[in-house]
């Protein structure tokens, strides 16, 4: 009988189901971790699990069409097939970005693009498990008043859509003024009660702590652990379609921090049952403006300041204070983990190249990219390794940072790879004359 419970981060006794409505530990107060039965996993040997994850692959059978639901014995086993909901997450393409490796001097990079889902963010991925496991309490006989988030943009469009799959009530928190018009449309084209308030992240997550103390309230922030099983699955899908070998290195950009330990939860969990006979480096990769995790990882984590996160394009991880700080340093240093940091301008510029790629960057992948160059010419990356850089969102939710950066508007930002639009007349003569002047310029 496969099995999964919360347990405590530092271990303190006791475990709860996955039915409780839990998010810290009764003695110590600090978060929760899901911790799966490793022996009933055992029963499968790793050739075994691994023929099971190919044959389920984007299969149409309900519920293994989901990328999250094929692998469900490891994400969560107590869950009936009935109350899953799922928006045909994960399974997201793994982007052989070779002319962007090439560039910055790399043989093999690929970008997983996590935005590739149903609400375009990763968190669609943690959402399907969170939201599934809350239908599966109400279909046990509790109230559920609401589910609530605090976002800046991604959690809050993922909650939204997979409650207004299911009817079940969402409430989304979101700091006014600081996150784009595309995020802001989704909540509340979906139905979500969308409250704008006057602060940061850090204010809206504050509230949301409070609301969660209420016995008919879920919380679907990276706090409830729940999430995280299914952000774990990014690892298996990478391995899988690397013919089950682990990359050297995996960046992800950094914000509430709850990303880069469920992907490090993921390749441990490939070890521990035999599927990787090693581990890859883990990158986090902040934003300068936000960058409390990068200020600590100077410091060999021994100390950890929460900050007050400034104004950044990379929005969605513009955090000073992430919930998940003390999971995601004991993950990058169970891997041997690097932070990175990046300006506005470097930021910015990386996402800009990676388009002339190919790709189509949100500005949190552009962190990212960046991160990935400083890294190659300090020589930390080798030109040889294998590298995958983590994608979080579709830059389509993004446009306003695109259309500002190719006409020359970002602050700070001075960009290297404008491509403005040109004006010529209707005239086949001028559109000939375009076209010249633009291959002599290349």
């Amino acid at each position: 009988m496969l099995s999964a419970r919360y347990h405590c981060l530092n271990n303190c006794p006791g475990e709860c189901s996955l039915d409780t409505i839990i998010y810290s530990c009764p003695q110590c107060g600090d978060l929760l971790e899901v911790r799966h039965d490793l022996t009933a996993l055992r029963q499968k040997s790793a050739a075994e699990w691994k023929t099971l994850f190919e044959r389920r692959y984007r299969s149409n059978e309900w519920p293994y069409s989901s990328g999250i639901w094929g692998k469900k014995e490891w994400v969560n086993p107590h869950v009936t097939d009935e109350n899953i909901v799922s928006l045909g997450e994960g399974s997201t393409h793994l982007f052989r970005a070779e002319r962007f490796g090439r560039w910055i001097g790399l043989d093999h990079l690929w970008v997983k693009h996590c935005g590739n889902s149903h609400s375009g963010s990763f968190k669609d991925l943690g959402m399907t498990v969170l939201v599934s496991q809350v239908k599966q309490i109400i279909a046990n006989g509790k109230k559920i008043r609401a589910v609530v988030c605090a976002s800046t943009g991604d959690t809050s469009a993922s909650l939204a859509a997979y409650c207004a799959a299911s009817g079940i009530p969402a409430v989304v928190l979101l700091p006014k003024d600081k996150i784009s018009p595309a995020q802001l449309i989704q909540p509340i084209a979906n139905g979500a009660l969308t409250l704008v308030l006057d602060t940061d992240f850090d204010g809206c997550m504050a509230i949301v702590k409070e609301l969660a103390k209420r016995p008919d309230i879920y919380l679907a922030n990276s706090m409830n652990s729940l999430r995280l099983e299914g952000q774990k699955t990014i690892s298996i899908e990478i391995t899988q379609q690397l013919n089950w070998q682990a990359p050297d290195w995996v960046i992800v950009p950094g914000g509430n921090l709850g990303n880069i330990s469920a992907i490090g939860r993921g390749f441990l969990m490939m070890r521990d049952l035999g599927l990787l006979d090693r581990l890859p480096r883990l990158v986090c990769a902040q934003a300068e403006k936000a960058n409390p995790l990068y200020e600590s990882y100077k410091t060999n984590f021994q100390e950890f300041h929460p900050k007050r996160a400034e104004p950044t394009a990379a929005s969605a991880i513009q955090i000073g204070n992430p919930v998940s700080v003390r999971k995601a340093i004991a993950m990058l240093q169970e891997f041997d983990g690097i932070v990175e940091q990046a300006s506005e301008d470097e930021l910015a510029n990386a996402a800009a190249l990676g388009d002339k790629g190919g790709l189509f960057n949100c500005p949190h992948t552009g962190v990212a990219l960046a991160a990935l160059i400083k890294l190659v010419e300090r020589g930390e990356i080798k030109k040889a390794g294998r590298v995958v850089v983590i994608s979080t969102a579709n830059g389509l939710k993004f446009p306003e940072f695109k259309v500002r950066y190719h006409l020359g508007q970002l602050a700070e930002v001075k960009s290297q790879y404008a491509n403005a639009p040109v004006e010529v007349a209707a005239d086949l003569e001028r559109v000939m004359e375009a076209i010249k002047r633009r291959q002599n310029a290349l």
